[in-house]
């Protein structure tokens, strides 16, 4: 008899990619059968999951019954949940993983997989304060001390990010710029979140007992800005720079709302490390527990990165 996993975001990036990876596995899709948990149960992509064989339920996370109904009868559950850059940031994101955790927990959920980060604040004495990463955090901490299985999904710096919010953006005469307040030597670790979230939970879901209690620090490589810029260049065939700039002037190329959260994690991974001190030796341990390779970056973007 099929178990029942249930997956937050289902129609996002995180929860879309592991989705798709399990209705499309042979094995895990015999195993697991697939409900999705999204706010909008009528947009495409969850008609497009429906197509495939999933279930799905709509749920909203300051909603304890609709989260009851949602959970009823899971065995696994795939908690994400959604950064909105506000006053409210961390308070929501706490408040909303620690509803999706006890919900699971009460409705008899064997293994709980989080999509959580390092907690700066903790790891720097208070020196570093990250809201959508110390919020992740502290529901860790909350669901290691839960009485159900619990494994932790930490992802990289999203490589789509490099086709978007950190896009290059033409400077004149035919160059481009990436611009952060980021040293251009520093290291970071990337990864395809659309397409690598799903290889890598839908290993946890494989082996739970081997992965239980694990936090996977999850990407195909840890490159620099100014790594990055040349490899764009080799695959656009255009003149692509890192340009640093100082955190004051990095607010104005930012949203409102993200700018002090954001300036204030590229601190944190400038002068700590992503996922903090031992970042490089975390993403190597984690990529020999994984039995699926990872997207790298010169494959993402040739694939995502046009420059007109």
């Amino acid at each position: 008899m099929s178990q029942l996993l249930v997956i937050f975001g289902a129609t996002g990036q995180q929860g879309g990619s592991l989705a798709d990876f399990v209705l499309s596995d042979p094995t895990l899709s015999a195993r697991y059968k697939v409900r999705g948990i999204t706010r909008n149960p009528d947009q495409p992509s969850a008609a497009a999951l429906r197509a495939r064989g999933a279930e799905v339920v709509q749920a909203d996370l300051d909603d304890a019954a609709s989260l009851h109904r949602a959970l009823a009868g899971a065995h696994s559950v795939f908690i994400t949940t959604t950064t909105v850059y506000d006053a409210q940031t961390k308070e929501r994101e706490v408040r909303h993983g620690k509803a999706a955790a006890d919900a699971a927990v009460a409705a008899g959920a064997r293994c709980l997989v989080y999509s959580s980060e390092v907690h700066p604040e903790a790891l720097s004495a208070g020196r570093h304060r990250v809201p959508s990463f110390d919020s992740r955090g502290e529901v860790e901490a909350y669901i290691r001390a839960l009485p159900v299985r619990s494994a932790f999904y930490a992802p990289g710096s999203f490589m789509q990010n490099l086709a978007s919010l950190m896009a290059p953006r033409p400077v004149g005469d035919g160059v481009y710029a990436i611009v952060n307040t980021m040293p251009g030597d520093r290291a970071i670790p990337w990864i395809d979140v659309v397409a690598d979230t799903g290889r890598a939970v839908g290993a946890v879901l494989a082996e739970p007992e081997r992965f239980a209690g694990k936090q996977l620090c999850v990407a195909s490589g840890l490159f620099s800005f100014d790594e990055v810029v040349e490899k764009m260049s080799r695959a656009t065939g255009k003149v692509v720079k890192y340009v640093r700039v100082s955190e004051e002037e990095f607010k104005t190329h930012l949203p409102e709302g993200a700018r002090d959260p954001m300036v204030s994690m590229f601190r944190f991974i400038a002068e700590v490390g992503y996922y903090g001190p031992e970042t490089e030796r975390l993403v190597e341990e984690t990529a020999a527990l994984l039995p699926h390779p990872l997207v790298g970056l010169d494959e993402y973007i040739a694939a995502n990165v046009t420059l007109a």
